[in-house]
């Protein structure tokens, strides 16, 4: 199997959609090389414990009311061309996503990472939940089959507190700025939320090389299947 690590925050739109979009290409080839990870990045990081209200935290973000409706209007537009429908309007408070983050490297830990990522971006972003209030982490944790009061007993303590700071502040120093960033076999950067045939052909690619290691006997896990690509309009919001 190949790394793919992703960077991402669960409160980006643009990770939604790069999620979105490589969830299609995984599903047109089941027999994908890669290996997933998520690694935390809060695009806020000095956001308060109990979050922000929406529309002020736009505004302040982006310059105005009309600077943030233009800069979502492009997102709502990627969104829907990867078949996503966001509830913008749903959405009344931009949490601080360090518990969310938690959560997830907790959700690692019993294989279940994906599927909580999955449930944090659908909780946001289509029913306008507050991914950063400790009930609804517990619902999501709960939904996904993770021991309710075990994560709950976590949550209300530091365990991982520190540890997912500082691997934030490590991928910052790494030269991350945005998110989503994707990584391939630890060597190859894709940045932002690439579309499906980029996926499609890095597969592809690495699959044939894999394929031709092994056929010569030397497959060291270390193939790889790109060589970079543009990053789209978008890497966090």
């Amino acid at each position: 199997m190949i790394k793919l690590d992703i960077i991402s925050d669960p409160v980006c739109p643009w990770c939604y959609i790069g999620k979105a979009n490589l969830d299609r290409a995984l599903a047109a080839a089941p027999d994908h090389p890669f290996a997933i990870e998520w690694h935390p990045f809060q695009l806020n990081p000095e956001m308060p414990p109990q979050g922000m209200d929406r529309r002020e935290y736009l505004e302040t973000k982006f310059g105005g009311r009309d600077a943030a409706v233009q800069v979502y209007g492009r997102i709502e537009e990627a969104a829907r061309a990867a078949g996503l429908e966001i509830n913008f309007a749903a959405i009344k408070t931009t949490p601080n996503t360090i518990n969310a983050h938690r959560l997830i490297h907790w959700a690692g830990i019993e294989g279940r990472q994906t599927a909580i990522v999955s449930a944090l971006f659908k909780a946001y972003f289509v029913e306008g939940r507050d991914i950063g209030a400790t009930d609804v982490l517990l619902d999501i944790a709960e939904h996904c089959g993770m021991d309710r009061a075990m994560v709950q007993t976590l949550l209300e303590g530091d365990a991982d507190l520190a540890e997912t700071r500082a691997r934030d502040a490590h991928t910052r120093e790494r030269g991350v700025t945005g998110v989503p960033t994707f990584v391939v076999a630890n060597q190859h950067v894709l940045p932002g939320a690439q579309p499906p045939d980029l996926w499609a052909r890095v597969i592809e690619d690495i699959t044939q090389q894999l394929a031709e290691a092994n056929a010569a006997g030397t497959d060291d896990g270390s193939a790889n299947g790109t060589n970079g690509g543009a990053a789209p309009e978008g890497t966090g919001a």
